[in-house]
């Protein structure tokens, strides 16, 4: 009786110790593909750099259903890694507004309830929750209304200390006065780089001022004058960066037609090296229109798959492109590299699908056509890349160039998340030297099923598929149960003898 009672309090003992130990060398086995739970060295330098204190405030509601109470473990865990980096500059709270006075101090601080679903005794019913939290440097705040499950807690976190440490933001340049997509019409891009930039119009009217981090010139429709395509060349030439995503053809579904598209910017480029083709990119792995169809007295809405609306998913490693999963780039063109200046260097980026083709313009969109394969003879090309060297003058540069200008203008929409974040990136890549580039698309991957198990000719290849995943585990399992009654039998036979 007296071993067992020392052995509990050694026990006992063991644990405390772990969990003093636990709380200071914060650890933990991250096995996660693309390590969803580590640290990037861009967020370990932002905290070991910190001049002031920072403290964080996270409002969360007790009594969360439990999906949605592991968002808050992971953001308290991260926290305490935060703290922990900082060496104790990085000081946090939570708090579970409970009465009038706390919900009223969250709305205050721009935390706003949620409505999220509850299942009780065989029952849905709406709960009110709050899920957000409220970084603070010095006089200076900054609200994270909403932490969601799967979403960048790291990023969100991060850039929020960040946009409060710094006190001159760096200036990223839109240009306009070519028929360029405006501001109010990449709100989401806008909300991204608004975080560590500050967003400005600027004009090739007049010299672009070189202190301007990168310039973006983003779905031009009307011609450049040759003096504006020398102030580029001028910007380039004193170490300038540019995001070009152009437009060479025109879709109009509600015409059914394409038309080519003339800006100057394709002579421009095919200056430096860089082809962009005056035809349709179509591949196989694509988004989808709507048909209206009549079945009787009523008209059916049914979802088309439509070619000229390529999914892009094949992305090459690159800060630019990295984590970034599927992107649809509606009417774009391939780019290639035909040779430039000695010294450019061009590094292709994004690609189109193994099945895909061009269709010249100006054409004709017929929605209802039946594609077969022999339409997408082509696969692998360019619809993005990056040039870098002397494009212009003697000091080196960057571009990066997309076949496409509407991938992540939104106007009244929104547009998915992997399109804004490929300009975004693109964008910090070429401005950004905290290095957090690398965390906006750190999250939960998704894995869609690959374009060569879809096809009719895949249908053996996927019933086998179908048929291992169904029969494997029970299979698995039998085998199991017999192994173990060997086993059992086994040992029970060596006791009687």
């Amino acid at each position: 009786m007296k071993n067992t009672a020392l052995s509990i309090a050694l026990l006992a003992a063991i644990l405390l110790l772990l969990n003093i130990l636990s709380n200071k060398f914060f650890l933990r086995a991250d096995l996660t593909e693309g390590r969803q739970y580590t640290l990037s060295r861009a967020t370990k330098d932002i905290l070991k750099n910190l001049d002031e204190p920072v403290t964080i405030t996270a409002y969360f509601s007790d009594d969360l259903p439990p999906d949605v109470a592991k968002t808050r473990r992971d953001f308290q865990d991260m926290l305490v890694e935060y703290a922990n980096i900082s060496k104790g500059d990085v000081r946090f709270e939570f708090i579970s507004p409970e009465d009038d006075a706390q919900k009223k101090e969250a709305t205050d601080q721009g935390i706003q309830p949620l409505m999220i679903n509850v299942r009780e005794k065989d029952q849905v019913k709406q709960q009110q929750a709050y899920m957000g939290a409220l970084v603070r440097m010095g006089d200076r705040q900054e609200p994270i209304p909403f932490i969601q499950p799967e979403m960048a807690m790291e990023y969100a976190l991060s850039t929020s200390i960040k946009k409060l440490s710094v006190t001159d933001k760096p200036v990223i340049g839109f240009l306009q006065g070519h028929g360029e997509a405006a501001l109010n019409e990449m709100g989401q891009v806008y909300e991204q780089l608004s975080i560590l930039y500050t967003i400005a119009p600027v004009s090739a009217d007049s010299a672009i001022n070189p202190s301007i981090r990168a310039v973006a010139v983003i779905a031009p429709r009307d011609s450049f004058p040759p003096a504006h395509l020398q102030q580029l060349d001028a910007y380039l030439s004193q170490g300038g960066k540019l995001v070009l995503a152009v437009n060479a053809v025109n879709g109009d579904l509600s015409a059914g037609q394409g038309t080519p598209v003339s800006t100057g910017l394709e002579s421009w480029l095919a200056a430096k090296g860089v082809k962009i083709e005056p035809g349709f990119l179509i591949d196989a792995q694509c988004g989808s229109v709507t048909l209206q169809q009549q079945q009787g007295f009523f008209m059916i809405n049914t979802p088309v798959q439509f070619p000229f609306l390529p999914l892009i998913s094949d992305f090459r490693e690159h800060p630019a492109v990295k984590g970034i999963e599927q992107v649809m780039m509606p009417f774009a063109s391939p780019i290639s590299f035909v040779g430039g200046n000695q010294g450019i260097r061009f590094t292709p980026i994004a690609f189109s699908s193994a099945r895909s083709g061009i269709v010249n313009a100006p054409t004709v969109f017929d929605v209802q056509k039946k594609w077969t394969t022999a339409d997408f003879p082509l696969g692998g090309m360019a619809v993005g890349g990056v040039l870098e060297g002397n494009l212009a003058g003697n000091t080196p540069s960057k571009l990066v160039v997309f076949g496409d200008g509407d991938f992540a203008v939104s106007g009244q929409n929104r547009v998915q998340p992997d399109n804004v974040s490929l300009l975004v990136n693109s964008i910090d890549w070429l401005s950004d030297d905290t290095g957090l580039i690398e965390l906006r698309t750190k999250g939960v991957a998704s894995r869609p099923i690959d374009q060569s198990y879809l096809g009719d000719e895949a249908k053996g290849a996927r019933n086998m598929l179908k048929a291992v995943n169904v029969g494997l585990p029970i299979l698995l399992a039998l085998l199991y149960g017999i192994f173990n009654a060997q086993r059992q039998r086994a040992i029970r036979n060596r006791r009687m003898a």
